[in-house]
């Protein structure tokens, strides 16, 4: 893995000058800049696109959902690790649902921090429990309500492989794991998943877990 820009934006000062001196303790990281809003933030990404953000939600002139939303409509190789001191499971699930790669709360550790950057670069995104939670209440919602969302109306039925694959990406295993797991080529698996998100309609592979939450496959 390359070495890694990561933007943080938060309108808190001390937070923000405390996580810029923590990540760039990270061997994985070349250059942390910082923003005070969403907007600015935006500037910056317009200027220079980074590997990760770990972004803010409650911030003045742009909070952090409009921006993670602007973000990932323009700019979705960026991989955005939402941090807040709220856990509502409503909330993440939303936040998930529009592209964002992991959440975490602001009082976690400085491990999960790391651990949570590698993982959205090599998997794209972090599965921690609060994520889980979250994905498993919004699919147990959405099944009793009988919703069924665009983001995940198959074009196709998924082969048993297919099935198989996704179970896998939500293993967190990397194309290569899945690959030895399954005596299959990494670019066959490769294959598969692009497959996969065709069926799914999914952007990222967030959509492709929360399928996996919703149609009870995990």
């Amino acid at each position: 893995m390359s070495k890694l820009t990561v933007y943080i934006a938060d309108d808190q000062t001390l937070f923000r000058k405390g996580m810029s001196r923590l990540v760039k303790s990270f061997g994985q990281v070349k250059e942390v800049k910082e923003a005070e809003n969403g907007k600015e933030l935006l500037a910056m990404v317009k200027e220079q696109q980074p590997d990760v953000i770990l972004m803010d939600l409650e911030m003045p002139v742009m909070d952090g959902v409009e921006a993670t939303e602007k973000i990932i409509a323009k700019y979705p190789d960026v991989k955005i690790i939402v941090l807040s001191m709220h856990d509502t499971q409503q909330h993440i699930f939303y936040l998930m649902e529009i592209g964002a790669h992991a959440f975490l709360l602001k009082n976690a550790e400085p491990e999960e921090v790391k651990e949570a950057i590698v993982s959205v670069i090599k998997h794209d995104f972090y599965q921690n429990q609060i994520v889980i939670e979250a994905l498993r209440k919004g699919a147990i919602d959405q099944r009793k309500q009988k919703q069924v969302r665009p983001i995940f109306q198959e074009t196709a039925p998924l082969t048993d492989r297919e099935k198989e694959v996704l179970q896998l990406i939500c293993r967190e295993l990397t194309m290569k794991e899945i690959g030895d797991k399954l005596a299959l080529s990494e670019k066959t698996i490769q294959n598969h998943r692009a497959r996969i998100m065709v069926k799914l309609n999914a952007r990222n592979t967030v959509g492709l877990v929360k399928y996996a939450y919703e149609s009870g496959l995990i």
